[in-house]
């Protein structure tokens, strides 16, 4: 079975939720680290898709033209 891709506010909402999870008192040690494993797992899904989205981001220049966003 093939798992639906979610976006980054998802990811960033079952992050939120393996949070909560973890700060439990009523949660194992074992399952603290799986939970944790999973947390790890989205979030380097979560930084990809946030690094995509960035190189995206485009500034809207005087003239009315679109150039990429750079830091200084």
């Amino acid at each position: 079975m093939e798992e639906k891709k979610l976006n980054i506010e998802e990811n960033l909402d079952k992050l939120d939720e393996l949070l909560k999870k973890m700060d439990s008192d009523d949660i194992s040690l074992e399952d603290s680290f799986k939970v944790y494993e999973e947390g790890m797992k989205i979030l380097k899904v979560a930084n990809e898709q946030l690094e995509v989205v960035e190189n995206k981001v485009k500034v809207l220049k005087e003239d009315g033209t679109l150039e990429d966003f750079k830091e200084d």
